[in-house]
């Protein structure tokens, strides 16, 4: 089903929730478990999304999923209806809109597909289109297929010999389904291909795009260290780690965290989509803890995978996804939201200089934090 982006704001999401749903026949349908390019016809980028949409099979459909700053799996969100989705915000994977959407980065190394599968259906990159009533005749693998009367709900991605690979609903992971093109069946586009396909990450790095114009990476990680690379514009990289440097003021913000690139140069994560410190990237293992800031107190969190909330609740928004022990300021703490985890149970969250909220279970110390002052 469509989903909208992490930008809107939840009443907004819940809203989308309203769309019809798919036919409830289509999800019994037998499905078969090859997923690839079934058919001549496609173009080398075409060919290229469909790697990379099968390349996500078995990873969880999650409402919202695949909306970040830069396209790939992320947690979603409750689309406050679906007693499936109520787990979405645990899932890291993709809604219909933000598989396609990583397909077609992957194929291009440009963000050609943000929004939702209404957004994608009308997208200035559509080369061609083809109506509901020419079915997949005139289809090739890597055209995207729509459903919706009068707003598009769902997208996915035909793969030929009547096969496509689609994100489908809450509980459901990533699949191959054979077509459908009954009920509300909308019609078809095929993406422009043109663009260059994204490198696979070096040397166990994970991909993300720089934004900016005339951006620097340096021999260590300080403005004051020599240049290794300029990057005119926006500009695919492999982030191996990060570590907390020198603080560096620009475009408004203020960031201590530095990434350290595949060739071992290093650029304030400033200039990388993204959160201040990025999802999923460990510490290169060489930095001290950041000195508390703005009234904040310097704790320690513990775990894998803990994640912070836009508010003091679990089914609230994931703001930032911390992959091992990590140092956070706390400005101030609040009873909230009952959280149960780890064998502890705990009302108490801390919100840190970012604005975000985590639990107090995944903070070092006691419960209730000492000299941490009431929000």
């Amino acid at each position: 089903m469509n989903l909208t982006t992490p930008a809107r704001t939840l009443a907004a999401v819940a809203a989308l929730a309203l769309a019809p749903l798919l036919p409830v026949t289509a999800h019994a349908a037998a499905q078969d478990t090859s997923c690839g390019v079934l058919a001549s016809g496609a173009s080398a980028t075409a060919q290229a999304a469909v790697e990379a949409a099968c390349s996500q099979i078995g990873v969880w459909y999650s409402w919202g999923g695949g909306h970040g700053a830069t396209p790939g799996a992320t947690y979603g969100y409750y689309d406050g209806s679906d007693p499936d989705s109520l787990h979405d915000n645990e899932r890291r994977g993709f809604d219909c809109s933000g598989l396609m959407r990583y397909a077609y980065y992957r194929a291009t190394g440009s963000d050609l597909l943000s929004g939702t599968a209404d957004d994608q259906f009308h997208s200035p990159q559509a080369a061609a289109r083809f109506s509901a009533g020419q079915g997949t005749a005139p289809l090739v693998p890597g055209d995207l297929m729509f459903w919706g009367s009068g707003y598009i709900h769902h997208v996915a991605m035909y793969l030929g010999a009547g096969q496509m690979v689609e994100a489908y609903e809450s509980g459901t992971h990533i699949r191959v389904t054979p077509v459908r093109t009954g009920g509300d069946y909308a019609g078809a586009i095929r993406v422009n291909p043109s663009g260059t396909p994204v490198p696979p990450p070096a040397n166990g790095g994970s991909t993300f795009e720089t934004w900016g114009t005339g951006v620097h990476t340096h021999s260590t990680p300080s403005v004051h260290a020599s240049v290794v690379d300029t990057f005119a514009g926006p500009t695919q990289v492999s982030v191996q780690c990060q570590e907390h440097a020198e603080e560096v003021s620009a475009e408004g913000y203020t960031n201590d965290i530095w990434a350290r690139l595949a060739d071992g140069s290093w650029m304030t994560n400033i200039y990388i989509k993204g959160p201040a410190e990025l999802p999923g990237i460990p510490d290169c293992g060489g930095d001290n803890p950041p000195p508390p800031s703005g009234g904040s107190t310097a704790v320690q969190t513990w775990g894998t995978g803990v994640r912070t909330h836009s508010e003091p609740n679990v089914n609230a928004s994931v703001v930032d996804y911390f992959a091992q022990p990590t140092t956070v300021n706390v400005v101030c703490q609040a009873h909230a939201q009952t959280v149960t985890a780890e064998g502890y149970t705990n009302d108490a969250w801390s919100k840190l200089t970012n604005g975000a909220w985590l639990t107090n279970i995944y903070l070092k110390g006691p419960a209730w934090l000492p000299g941490v002052a009431t929000c």
